[in-house]
């Protein structure tokens, strides 16, 4: 008996996994297929394969929450590298402006991203899109920097490419719970 228990609760937790999972599959899939907000969808499911908050989501409304704190995460992460390249003593003027810039706009936009949390929270998905949507101006003025001031190369393109990935997703996933 104790053993048909056991059975039947690993049951129920195999199928919860596989319903996450096909969850997350689905929804990267539909956010890459509309791909107005240039979406990969390798990088949407591996984006939320070690988190165990996507893991546990019933909903993309779920998804919608935990993409953006990942994105929140992430703008932290960035002005924290951005703070180690400005301790380089070999970084010439030009790019400390830079750099310096990329600084303040990642700070706007985990602003813009904490708001956007709430909006959405709150059910306020034109204020919430407005906010997360704001937040993408970050990487693009940030890579735009950098080659508007001598051709100087960013050394921090590949960070500023997957933030735009990881703000576009939440974006993406909001106009599916507005449906």
């Amino acid at each position: 008996m104790k053993n048909s228990h056991i059975s039947c609760l690993l049951f129920f937790y195999l199928l919860l996994v596989l319903a996450t999972s096909d969850l997350i599959q689905k929804s990267c899939y539909e956010a890459s297929k509309g791909n107005h907000a240039n979406v990969k969808l390798d990088f949407c499911v591996s984006g939320f394969k070690g988190n165990p908050k996507a893991k546990a989501a019933y909903g993309v409304a779920d998804l919608v929450l935990v993409s953006i704190e990942t994105a929140i995460a992430n703008a932290t992460a960035i002005g924290s590298k951005i703070s180690k390249l400005l301790d380089n003593k070999r970084v010439g003027m030009f790019a400390r402006n830079c750099l310096k810039d990329c600084s303040e706009l990642y700070s706007l936009a985990g602003s813009s991203l904490e708001a956007g949390l709430d909006a959405f929270q709150a059910v306020d998905y034109g204020t919430a899109n407005a906010e997360i949507s704001a937040a993408l101006d970050a990487p693009v003025t940030c890579e735009d920097q950098f080659k508007e001031k001598k051709g100087l190369v960013s050394p921090l393109t590949k960070e500023n490419n997957n933030f735009c990935q990881l703000t576009a997703i939440p974006l993406a996933f909001m106009k599916m719970v507005q449906q």
